[in-house]
């Protein structure tokens, strides 16, 4: 069976929320690991099929530690100020087999035309390390800051996995 490794980070957890929505949609066709970043996860291991990427959108890009550091004097209560996204996709190995990937990222919904994206940037690095979209980076829209997600977000989260599934699994890897 195909193997999915979803990797989130989230500070108020609404992308943890769309996280396991998207877990769940990929679980119709895939084995799953759900990871937070917080937890210090290694690099995916040599059997999985595709790797998908979450986190919040940060001035207009992925978390750093200040902005991490923003969000929980801001009040966030998950997530760690040391380690985010951006940190565990630059410790990925290079040049090697390289599962399919995809990103996702939440965002503030009443900004919505700003420029940047959590998703666009770990999709960039991503391509430094040498892995290969199956799917373009996807947003996902929280009312504020602290959330909640939009409605039906979590629904659309859900079936973007389902389709993230089936482009795997139409391309044999």
């Amino acid at each position: 069976m195909s193997r999915a490794l979803v990797v989130f980070e989230s500070m108020w957890g609404n992308t943890e929320k769309v996280a396991r929505a998207v877990a769940d949609g990929l679980r119709e066709g895939m084995a799953v690991d759900l990871v937070d970043v917080a937890q210090h996860p290694g690099p995916p291991d040599d059997d999985v099929d595709l790797v998908v990427a979450g986190g919040p959108t940060h001035a207009f890009s992925m978390t750093r530690a200040g902005t991490r550091a923003d969000a929980r004097d801001k009040g966030a209560r998950q997530g760690v100020v040391d380690t985010g996204l951006r940190e565990w996709l630059a410790d990925l190995p290079r040049g090697h087999h390289h599962p399919k990937f995809a990103a996702f990222d939440t965002r503030v919904r009443s900004v919505r035309h700003l420029p940047g994206s959590a998703a666009r940037s770990a999709d960039r690095q991503a391509h430094r390390h040498g892995y290969d979209d199956v799917a373009p980076p996807e947003s996902f829209w929280v009312q504020d800051m602290d959330g909640p997600l939009v409605e039906g977000e979590v629904t659309r989260a859900t079936a973007w996995g389902r389709d993230l599934a089936r482009r795997v699994l139409r391309t044999g890897h």
